[in-house]
């Protein structure tokens, strides 16, 4: 077996029949991270004892004709905005940078009991609030593609490891497109699932009416089988939709007959898309239509209102959501002088355990939350949102099983370009915002190459389907890569 290209699927199938050893699997996985992650800053953690611990255990159940669950002893990686009583949860932020959580989030213990083996938490912009890998106390992530360029954000480490194959698969988290977006700009398969299809238990809050933990891998079936591992009912998230635990690989193989129809979104199509943007949607079309879907444009007329909306509500609750962090309870507290007292402490300790974007958010959020301003800026923000989602109704009112769109307008850039213009940065979000704003699953794959000064980047393309849609969506992409060889391509470390 080919470790680095192997998917999830493969690996999993190979311990089982112990043509490998977990053991061997977990040892690849560490070496591959002890040997890039000084390139990458990809991850915050590795456990090497724990993972060959853990290994050595589930070679044993197999030894012994027990069931190793169905991801039996794979390499994932986590987050590190997603709790696990493993190791640190940090937030990649001074503020954390020494927290131990007491509990798992519901996705971990989900994993451990699909059998996987944990073997890093992964870097991310602070408190996930960023769309470049670059918001991290920890330094920025780097894009295996290019070291030079961003692996996009906020899920970036998550990214980085997959595509550079320290791991074949990784929990992010997508509230606005931290999970498609980086996913695009280092050619993997993203999947950010229907909002409330995947407990939140665990995931440190950024803005609650949007976050959603997703997969990322190389392919489709991958995805498919970490969200049979970590969809489900969670009593102890109120917005967790009660839906049974189903297998999204049979699913996949057996949703909706052909022929289908999609959506070509007409706002997708813009002259500020960089070339080969434009080229792979193209092509996408001609290969999804080759395969007899029918593809027909529709249109999302406020998609371009999404950006605005989603800077007032995304970072209003943020506002509320990080009020938590005061220099009291846990986390980060500030040394007081002489004379200093309460506010003092709330103050520093703010100002010394959050980075610049995280402050930026807050302030945005409280300001649009502030008397006077809530209801020219956050109640006009939540109308659009409405609007938005009545886009996407519209066009599913119009027999399309998915809507196809870019996932970013570019490939990545590099490291720092974009550092002092906040809004060029907030832009890259302009095709992935609305998803989450209307609380939809969506899906990003590989779908082709640029080349900037003779360094080919990928590029990614988006489905994004109705509520609970993932089965469609991962059907259709998985059909684009039996058709396809885009995500087979890996980058050269």
């Amino acid at each position: 077996m080919d470790y680095p290209a192997a998917n999830v699927v493969q690996i999993a199938h190979e311990i089982r029949t112990k043509a490998v050893s977990a053991v061997d699997v977990a040892r690849a996985a560490l070496d591959r991270a002890d040997a890039l992650n000084p390139k990458l800053n990809a991850l915050t953690q590795t456990f090497h004892e724990q993972a060959l611990q853990r290994a050595r255990e589930i070679d044993h159940a197999i030894s012994q004709g027990q069931s190793p669950g169905p991801l039996a002893g794979v390499p994932i990686a986590i987050k590190d905005n997603i709790c696990t009583t493993l190791g640190r949860t940090t937030c990649a932020s001074r503020y954390l940078e020494n927290y131990r959580s007491p509990f798992n989030a519901f996705v971990v213990d989900r994993l451990i009991a699909s059998g996987a083996n944990i073997i890093a938490k992964t870097n991310l912009d602070e408190f996930a609030m960023g769309g470049s890998g670059e918001h991290s106390c920890f330094g920025p992530t780097r894009n295996p593609w290019d070291l030079s360029r961003v692996p996009g954000g906020s899920s970036s480490g998550s990214a980085a490891a997959v595509s550079a194959g320290i791991v074949p698969a990784a929990l992010g988290s997508d509230t606005g497109g931290s999970i498609r977006q980086p996913a695009a700009l280092v050619g993997l398969t993203g999947l950010k699932p229907t909002y409330g299809r995947v407990s939140r238990y665990g995931l440190v809050a950024f803005a609650s009416s949007l976050d959603q933990i997703g997969p990322m891998a190389r392919d489709a079936e991958s995805c498919a089988m970490l969200l049979s591992a970590i969809a489900g009912f969670d009593p102890r998230d109120s917005t967790c939709a009660q839906t049974p635990d189903e297998d999204f690989i049979e699913l996949a193989r057996t949703s909706h007959p052909m022929p289908l129809r999609i959506g070509i979104a007409r706002e997708g199509r813009s002259d500020a898309n960089h070339p080969a943007v434009s080229e792979a949607l193209d092509n996408t079309v001609r290969t999804l239509t080759s395969l007899g879907i029918e593809c027909v444009d529709v249109s999302l007329p406020h998609a371009g209102l999404g950006v605005a909306a989603y800077y007032v509500i995304a970072p209003a609750e943020a506002s509320s959501n990080l009020a938590r962090f005061d220099g009291v309870r846990y986390g980060r507290r500030a040394k007081l002088a002489p004379g200093e007292g309460l506010l003092d402490l709330y103050e520093k300790s703010r100002s010394e355990g959050f980075g610049p974007e995280v402050q930026r958010r807050i302030m945005l959020g409280t300001y649009a939350l502030s008397s006077g301003y809530y209801d020219a800026y956050y109640n006009t923000a939540l109308k659009v949102r409405r609007l938005i989602k009545q886009d996407y109704d519209a066009a599913f009112a119009q027999g399309c099983a998915a809507i196809l769109m870019p996932t970013a307008p570019t490939p990545a850039f590099p490291i720092g370009q974009k550092s002092g213009d906040p809004l060029a940065l907030y832009l890259e979000d302009i095709y992935t915002v609305g998803v989450n704003l209307a609380g939809l699953p969506a899906i990003s794959f590989q779908a082709g190459l640029s080349e900037d000064s003779g360094v080919k980047l990928p590029v990614g393309m988006q489905l994004v389907g109705p509520a609970l849609g993932e089965a469609q969506l991962l059907r259709l992409v998985g059909l684009f890569q039996s058709a396809s060889s885009w995500h087979a391509l890996t980058p050269r470390l």
